[in-house]
């Protein structure tokens, strides 16, 4: 016998498998065990082969089977089903579970599980468009989002390096806030890190994420419309447009603005359709009539819908005033921006109302109908209407039935989404 050999130890290797994103090999050593290391660890492979609510129990079973005196263990299997939720777009409930699980993580030294967990945590704040929020948890991050230091460490002691496969997830998180904050430089550096770090992972599964937000800053983002024409639009030339001189409204997200003064519409459709009629005709007019129909979807207007026309159109001069006069002329009326502005019209990548919804759906995930109307900010019964009406026109598709049912799209190929995805909007 040979006492010198070391002992092979199957959580250890099926924990560095698992760590090079290599499941099946994981999965060979430890499938026919059932003590609560081995149940996380074949949790997590679940999860890494798209078999989540599986991943699920076998994480929830592992929690349960550590001791009193395993506390460390518990909170990361807490972590891990956190992480296995946000991939099942389950982002509603309480986060108070995964802020306990992170203090215990920290409480035993486990930086990197921390940042695991504030990631998770930060990426469910993206989803919701809570983008100050999710700012505010990346913030906490020393030297970006790279390194994580001991909050009990002196001053003296130098940050951990993070693994390459943290390292490029965290710079993926930095790089979806600054694409949604429209800061396309800082996305770049982002996703360079990203790449960089993905590169030395060498996990496929990440190498594909990456390449995909790397594609997002090529793919077009909007339409500018011209007339009768219109021309796709790249993310940083969007960018351009927002920061010029122009009178821009925005039918990405239902705004109206220029410069530093943007005023929001998105809870006003009314106003908003009325601003783009005239945003498109401009510098000509729109005929009433015109305006009647794409604001109230009339085609045979009376007295009345005249009357709520002019009614409508002065609360858009009183909301634009700072910005541009609405002029009455002979067959309508017509905008004119202060100081000789010129008017710039941006309309979605993809035609219609749903654009946040088949946003949200493009990213391949299955989504459940309550998840939307959170990260929509409406009502179930709004979004599961719209589903509905989506499926019959072969947009989207489900998957299950009831509580389980769950909603695909295929991606928009393409195009870029990032102007679509809700943000959370201020009150009125």
């Amino acid at each position: 016998m040979n006492v010198g050999a070391k002992r092979y130890d199957p959580i250890a290797a099926s924990a560095r498998a698992l760590a090079a994103g290599d499941p099946i090999r994981a999965l060979n050593g430890i499938s026919l065990r059932d003590d609560p290391p081995a149940l996380a660890l074949r949790g997590i492979a679940m999860a890494q082969l798209g078999e989540y609510p599986r991943a699920c129990e076998l994480l929830r079973q592992a929690a349960r089977g550590f001791g009193p005196h395993e506390a460390l263990a518990r909170a990361r299997c807490v972590v891990a089903e956190a992480e296995v939720a946000l991939a099942m777009r389950e982002i509603g409930g309480s986060q108070r579970e995964l802020a306990a699980a992170a203090a215990a993580l920290e409480a035993h030294g486990d930086l990197q599980n921390v940042l695991q967990a504030r990631l998770i945590a930060a990426r469910r704040l993206l989803l919701l468009g809570l983008l100050d929020e999710a700012e505010g948890a990346l913030s906490r991050f020393d030297e970006g989002p790279t390194a994580l230091a001991h909050p009990a460490a002196s001053g003296a002691s130098r940050p951990r390096e993070l693994p390459p496969s943290l390292a490029a997830i965290a710079a993926l998180v930095a790089a979806e806030l600054s694409l949604r904050r429209l800061r396309i430089g800082a996305a770049r550096e982002a996703l360079a890190r990203a790449r960089q770090a993905a590169d030395r992972a060498r996990i496929p599964a990440i190498l594909a994420e990456v390449s995909e937000a790397c594609a997002t800053l090529e793919h077009p983002a909007a339409r500018r419309i011209i007339g009768q024409h219109e021309q796709a639009l790249r993310l940083d030339e969007v960018v351009d447009i927002l920061e010029s001189d122009a009178l821009v409204v925005d039918g990405c997200r239902r705004r109206v603005g220029a410069g530093p003064t943007w005023l929001p519409l998105a809870r006003r459709p009314v106003l908003f359709a009325l601003a783009r009629s005239l945003a498109e005709a401009w510098p000509g007019d729109v005929e009433r009539q015109r305006l009647i129909a794409s604001a109230f979807r009339i085609r045979r207007p009376d007295e009345t819908h005249r009357a709520r026309l002019r009614v409508e159109i002065g609360r858009l001069r009183s909301l634009v005033e700072p910005l541009a006069r609405i002029e009455a002329t002979g067959p309508g009326f017509a905008l004119v921006p202060h100081d000789g502005r010129s008017v710039a019209l941006l309309a979605p990548p993809v035609d219609g109302d749903r654009g946040s919804l088949l946003a949200l759906l493009a990213d391949g995930a299955a989504w459940s109908s309550a998840s939307l109307a959170l990260a929509m900010d409406a009502s179930q019964r709004t979004v599961q209407r719209e589903l509905t009406e989506l499926e019959a026109a072969g947009q989207v598709r489900a998957i299950g039935r009831g509580r389980t049912r769950r909603w695909l799209a295929a991606p928009l190929a393409g195009f870029a989404t990032i102007l679509l995805l809700p943000v959370v909007l201020p009150p009125r």
